[in-house]
């Protein structure tokens, strides 16, 4: 072959090649773009034009910050941490404005693209379109969230139902629940939600005041009421003046104390250590307990008339444990607090850290999560926290094998069979019917395969 034949060779396979690459960018859906050492466009494909609303032909000779905008073009440009490191960048998150200006969520990866020679000719970017994603998160948090509070379980779905009509009363509420459950959140939720909303809000910790002190710290004194009262000091009531007084753990009030609270609530007056004339106490009473007053009442420990005060209202709160159906909105809620905090982009947790999570019994409740999560944040340097990044206790002695309710053992192919199934249950609200169509088997084969993996699609129904 002449020399002449085999550089027109060449030629026509480069053609043919290009032919097929471009082919294949018109296809994908991520929108993909690269530069020359100029930062200026070379190509554009579909999926760039749809997502940026910017043609190809506009976009071509042009600086890619002058076509996208993003949030990252003066700082923490992904093109330019591969062009100086040589490294890919993968999934960096970024916002991008739109043709219309609107501003839109991707994820990026970059890689530098270099010539037969070696020569280095630009760089190449990937992006994909996150904002169906971003969309659906905001719908499941509008739709599971109240304030700070996470919950999908039929508990919380029937607290979020009256929490509003409970904070626009006056009328004094008492929270049962364990620890770390979230009573606190409530608590603060029924002061924003009410009246007094915009007037402060002050905390009293039963457990932690001693007896001696309780009456001073909750009524204030005046000058001279005992030997080191030099000037007159504000109690707690005072300070929330038109607010909300929230005391916690209010089953740890000492008994001498109680008669003293009491008074308050049924007068509505309070008089400072020293003071001659009771003074009007305009605050709303919220409390909080861990502790089955009841109980107490019955044991004695726990005056009964203050009891039937304090539970005008009362909202409980179950453990983690009977409300397993909150975890993974519980987790994604925490991995974006912490992301915010620490300034990481982690998405998520595995699927196995998932499914040891979904199976522990959480003594320490939703505060036992966040620590959990918190601890994963500190050792996590990837995408998503895995077994390793798990506290000890956690970390299974070997591989963790899943098993249904019944005990039966299930293949890693059966639990992702049984993950998807979950998912296409939530993203149905546990519409059987919807969901054997999209997952395009028939209903009595989802009904086989619910019975084989014990997944109950009431559990994924959102209360109405």
């Amino acid at each position: 072959m002449s020399d002449e034949q085999k550089q027109h060779r060449d030629e026509s396979s480069t053609g043919s090649q290009a032919q097929f690459f471009e082919s294949v960018l018109r296809c994908v859906a991520d929108g993909v773009f690269t530069v020359d050492n100029d930062w200026k466009i070379t190509s554009f494909n579909r999926a760039a034009e749809r997502i940026t609303g910017v043609s190809a032909e506009r976009a071509i000779g042009k600086k890619c910050c002058d076509v996208f905008h993003a949030n990252i073009c003066e700082k923490g440009c992904a093109i330019r941490q591969s062009l100086d490191t040589g490294q890919e960048v993968i999934d960096q998150p970024a916002r991008i404005l739109n043709q219309r200006g609107k501003s839109i969520p991707i994820s990026i990866s970059t890689a530098v693209l270099h010539g037969e020679d070696g020569i280095l000719l630009g760089a190449v970017e990937t992006f994909r379109d996150l904002g169906m994603i971003e969309q659906l998160r905001r719908e499941i948090q509008s739709r599971y969230t109240f304030e700070d509070i996470i919950g999908k379980s039929e508990a919380f779905q029937k607290i979020f139902a009256i929490l509003p009509d409970i904070a626009s009363s006056e009328s004094t509420v008492l929270i049962e629940g364990p620890s770390g459950s979230g009573k606190e959140l409530l608590a603060r939720a029924i002061h924003n939600l009410s009246p007094r909303g915009k007037q402060p809000y002050v905390v009293v910790n039963c457990g932690t005041l001693p007896a001696n002190l309780f009456e001073s710290e909750l009524f204030g004194y005046m000058k001279g009421a005992f030997t080191d009262a030099k000037a007159d000091k504000k109690g707690r009531i005072a300070l929330a003046d038109g607010g909300t007084v929230f005391f916690d753990e209010i089953g740890d009030l000492p008994t001498e104390t109680q008669v003293k609270l009491l008074r308050l609530l049924q007068e509505r007056q309070y008089e400072p250590l020293g003071g001659v004339k009771p003074l009007p106490a305009n605050v709303r009473i919220v409390a909080a307990t861990n502790r089955d007053l009841s109980d107490l009442v019955s044991r004695g420990q726990f005056r009964d008339d203050l009891y039937f005060r304090l539970a005008v209202v009362r909202l409980t709160v179950p453990p983690l444990v009977e409300r397993r159906q909150d975890i993974p909105y519980l987790i994604d809620h925490f991995i974006q607090r912490f992301n915010a905090k620490r300034g990481k982009q982690i998405q998520g947790v595995t699927p196995e850290v998932m499914e040891i999570l979904m199976r522990h019994t959480f003594p320490g409740n939703a505060r036992e999560l966040e620590n959990i999560i918190e601890y994963g944040f500190v050792l996590c340097h990837n995408r998503f926290i895995e077994i390793r990044h798990l506290p000890e206790d956690l970390k299974p002695d070997e591989e963790p094998v899943t098993r249904t309710a019944r005990g039966d053992s299930v293949s890693r192919l059966q639990q992702s069979e049984a993950h998807t199934i979950q998912i296409a249950l939530s993203r149905n609200q546990g519409h059987q019917g919807h969901t054997a169509e999209d997952l395009r088997i028939s209903r009595t084969t989802l009904w086989r395969k619910l019975q084989k993996y014990d997944i109950n699609p009431e559990d994924y129904k959102v209360p109405h």
